[in-house]
């Protein structure tokens, strides 16, 4: 396989995190029902929990709408299904 095509696959097997939709930290609280203290505890917490975020900067933290669902679906428990 060529180098191109190569990264071609990788590309076409990650989520399109430059045009995807990205939340702000009071976006996804006001999402999942939580206060934004709640997800900045899960961040600094170590290991880290929650989501996976990426800190644009000091004071802006983003989280990818992709990964979000992600974390949720990884998280779901579906009664009587549970063992």
């Amino acid at each position: 396989m060529s180098s191109q095509k190569s990264i071609q696959t990788e590309r076409d097997a990650l989520p399109d995190l430059v045009t995807g939709k990205w939340l702000t930290t009071d976006e996804l609280a006001g999402i999942l029902n939580v206060d934004p203290s709640t997800l900045r505890r899960w961040r600094s917490a170590r290991p880290p929990q929650g989501p996976p975020f990426v800190p644009a900067s000091d004071r802006v933290t983003l989280y990818s709408a992709y990964d979000v669902e992600h974390w949720l679906r990884t998280r779901r428990v579906v009664p009587g299904q549970a063992a």
